[in-house]
């Protein structure tokens, strides 16, 4: 129990460090928000103006203008169907039903975006059932447009770092490659086919990384557009798109790989020269893969270019061991194994830089 409470409290705090930012700038958004609806519109108490520049704001890991927008037009428009349907038909739980059940329609027509829905029933669901404020029916639909606009101008002018996600996204996603790796190495050389085919169940759950790094580069690539104190790092996103597109090609050629061990390790059909051979390969491609993962996700730009130079000169190493022969292969089965290994040697040697070209020509002729 204390080594657990250890570890939830270090949890925490990682993410306490973590969210710092984003909660310094949701209290800015939403105190500068209620003072402008008090100070300058003169609104009493607009609670309305914080809450949606808050909610807009967030702790998504996908802050953009976009999904600010959403979040903010939701509110708005939720509080000011709740304001109208307050005026002409009174409040009440009966009304408050109604004017849900309209507002989530309403949502699901106008955008299929969850949160947009959530937002714009709950504002209206709050406009209907608390009381009506001092400065009449639409004093909170303006303060919901206060509280939008201070969120998009924050997330315009002082967006999240582009590249933090993706780089922390990156290495999660390599290092669960680099394992699946050396787990298909470790099953070779104890002749364990189980191993294998946890490995190959390893592989298949990092599929959800690659398409959640996807979505991230995708919101990153938004951000380096539209701010201008991030459109320098427009190629540093770029260059994590190319990695991305060629780690899932090899990922999904690793997990035909680990498939192929488990029957290469069943039906005995590597001697052990030719097992500890390939397990060999695989385990210094995942030492490669541990500096492909640093060179894509260290900030020093210098530190990168090392790295990735350094995993490149080692998987040209790798691809040239990567023939039957040079593996004292002697069966069948065993040479399909190693030539599923050479595309995932092509696609690695792509993701550090290579062109398809000149990373196919570092393969042995077959």
């Amino acid at each position: 129990m204390p080594g657990a409470a250890r570890d939830r409290a270090r949890a925490g705090w990682a993410r306490a460090r973590a969210s710092l930012m984003p909660v310094l700038l949701m209290a800015v958004g939403a105190v500068s928000a209620y003072l402008i609806a008090e100070q300058v519109l003169g609104h009493v108490g607009p609670i309305f103006a914080a809450t949606s520049a808050l909610v807009s704001l967030g702790f998504g890991r996908d802050l953009t203008l976009r999904k600010v927008l959403e979040v903010s037009a939701g509110c708005t428009l939720g509080i000011v169907l709740g304001d109208l349907m307050r005026t002409l038909f009174g409040a009440g739980i009966a009304q408050a039903a109604i004017v849900l059940v309209v507002s989530l329609l309403l949502a699901r027509f106008l955008d299929r975006g969850v949160i947009f829905a959530t937002q714009l029933g709950i504002q209206s669901l709050f406009v209907v059932l608390l009381p009506a404020p001092v400065g009449g029916p639409f004093t909170r639909s303006l303060d919901a447009v206060v509280g939008g606009l201070v969120s998009l101008l924050i997330t315009a002018l002082l967006p999240r770092d582009p590249r933090v996600q993706p780089r922390h996204d990156l290495h999660e996603l390599v290092g669960a490659f680099s394992e699946m790796l050396r787990e298909c190495s470790e099953a070779l050389t104890e002749a364990d086919s189980t191993r294998a085919w946890h490995a190959l169940v390893r592989g298949r759950s990092s599929q959800s990384l690659v398409d959640a790094i996807r979505a991230t580069l995708k919101t990153s690539g938004e951000v380096t557009r539209l701010a201008p104190a991030y459109r320098r790092y427009r190629s540093e996103i770029e260059s994590f798109e190319h990695a991305v597109e060629y780690l899932d090609l090899a990922l999904r050629n690793g997990r035909v790989v680990a498939r192929r061990i488990a029957s290469a390790i069943n039906n005995a059909a590597l001697s052990e020269m030719a097992a500890e051979d390939i397990a060999e390969l695989l385990e210094n491609t995942a030492e490669a893969l541990d500096l492909v993962a640093a060179g894509l996700s260290t900030e020093d730009r210098e530190e990168r270019r090392v790295n990735r130079r350094s995993a490149g000169l080692m998987l040209e190493e790798i691809a040239s061991r990567a023939h039957p022969r040079k593996l004292h292969v002697e069966r069948l089965e065993g040479e399909a194994l190693v030539i599923l290994i050479r595309p995932m040697l092509v696609d690695l040697l792509e993701a550090a830089g290579y062109g398809h070209d000149e990373a196919v020509a570092l393969l042995p002729a077959l």
